[in-house]
């Protein structure tokens, strides 16, 4: 028997209504459903589903479905970290890159149970800042960008196995995963990068100058980052969206590929290039219809 359980974020439009449909057919197809003990109000007309807590039963689970948006990918993502489940998104946001179901769609869960889907490996990257004593680490399957407050210009440097890659003067930097490419590295002019690569790409944000350009670099490599601002508070880390925490000038981050990786699961035929054609190029449309 499939065990399958549901990863929802109830604060997505949708989401609670899609995460009830999607119970109910996986019910029908025969799969064994979990739920996190704390979503139990949610499903309460269902008395065959199962409560526990995700974090321990996600390592007992075939496949985890998270229903949201990217970020409700992420968060579930990091969580699923050494489990041998595969992980499904279905989208109820706006963009859902990294989803490999849209609401409308659900019909296609019966192909968990046939095997008609595609498993796709993606790398985390491990992050630690340290300095003072102390060292806090973090685990990305998007980026890790580093930025001035309020846009604020800095200087820094980047290594690569402690050998200099160049001092900027920029609004920040984005180091990122081939996940996190169409992400945050796309927005500061970062390549598109087939996720299933292992590399590690970085990318200025707002460099001050006309020759920077994003540097693709072997997954092997321990990219450090140091800066000289003046104020601890100034300079800002976040790991893959979540709140930020300070950068002072007295530390250093450090960036490897993580030992760990994730099984995205596609239940459609479509490529990662039909997902940056379908959802990456919506604005370009859009404008289009106007004409």
């Amino acid at each position: 028997m499939l065990k399958v359980a549901i990863f929802p974020n109830f604060q997505k439009k949708n989401a609670l209504p899609c995460a009830r449909q999607v119970v109910e057919r996986l019910h029908s197809l025969g799969a064994e459903v979990w739920v996190d003990e704390d979503y139990s109000d949610g499903f309460s007309e269902f008395p065959y589903i199962c409560y526990g807590a995700f974090s321990s039963l996600v390592y007992q689970m075939d496949v985890v479905i998270a229903i949201g948006g990217d970020g409700t990918m992420l968060r579930c993502a990091k969580q699923m970290i050494a489990s041998n489940a595969r992980l499904l998104g279905i989208n109820t946001g706006h963009l859902g890159f990294m989803a490999g179901l849209e609401t409308d769609e659900l019909d296609k869960l019966a192909n968990l149970f046939t095997g008609e889907y595609y498993v796709s490996q993606r790398m985390f990257l491990q992050g630690s800042l340290s300095g003072g004593g102390r060292t806090n680490c973090f685990t990305v399957l998007n980026d890790i960008a580093v930025s001035g407050l309020y846009g604020k210009v800095f200087d820094f440097s980047v290594y690569s196995d402690d050998h200099l890659i160049g001092r900027y003067r920029a609004d920040g930097v984005v180091v990122s995963t081939p996940t996190g490419s169409t992400a945050y590295a796309l927005s500061a002019g970062g390549p598109l990068v087939e996720p299933e690569l292992s590399l590690i790409e970085i990318a200025l944000i707002c460099p001050h100058s006309l020759f920077n350009r994003p540097l693709l670099l072997s997954a092997d490599r321990r990219i450090t980052i140091r800066h000289n601002a003046d104020s601890a508070k100034n300079i800002l880390l976040s790991a893959d969206g979540e709140p930020p925490v300070a950068f002072p000038a007295d530390h250093q981050l450090d960036i490897v590929r993580s030992r760990h990786t994730v099984s995205l699961i596609s239940l459609k035929n479509g490529s990662f290039y039909d997902a940056v054609n379908r959802k990456l190029m919506q604005s370009i449309k859009g404008f289009s219809d106007m004409e």
